[in-house]
């Protein structure tokens, strides 16, 4: 499933272009091919949500025929462009890996909180199909489709 990765000494995946900081999260960055340009793509809760971002920027920079150099080749979505502007695959990355992330802190909610919480399935974010899900108690949760529930977009910018 994973083509570029590897175990390190703690038995953690390791996936290209991800590496984790002292205090525990994950971050992704990527140079820009024929230049010394890096693109930050983010820091993220989880090394999955890091590799995501990089492959979205990876394919939007190298084109179709990088399938291969990715972490996760079926996460690319049909007709991702690639003429973009680095601003742009890097927008489009990072709303990406922060999508798997949402995602995944969701998961974990319902499994804590399992009477609690409300599902919505059917929110795509470049093609990223995922569930949301929000408890009306919870500020910090992610609604999508409830009654007055609104869609969270949070994007790179939000962070410059």
């Amino acid at each position: 499933m994973n083509h570029n990765t590897s175990n390190n000494s703690r038995g953690e995946k390791k996936y290209q272009g991800v590496r984790r900081r002292k205090w525990g999260k994950w971050v992704s960055e990527i140079r820009v091919p024929g230049s010394q340009e890096r693109l930050w793509l983010g820091t993220y809760s989880s090394p999955e949500a890091a590799a995501v971002a990089h492959d979205i920027a990876f394919f939007c920079l190298r084109g179709p025929d990088s399938i291969d150099g990715l972490n996760f080749p079926t996460t690319i979505p049909a007709g991702l462009r690639t003429d973009m502007s680095p601003r742009s695959v890097q927008r489009a990355a990072s709303d990406a890996g922060m999508a798997i992330d949402a995602r995944m802190v969701s998961e974990k909610e319902v499994k804590v909180e399992e009477g609690s919480s409300s599902c919505h399935g059917g929110v795509t974010n470049h093609g990223l199909e995922m569930g949301l899900c929000g408890d009306d108690d919870y500020r910090g949760t992610l609604a999508q489709g409830s009654e007055g529930g609104e869609a969270l977009n949070i994007s790179v910018e939000d962070y410059l």
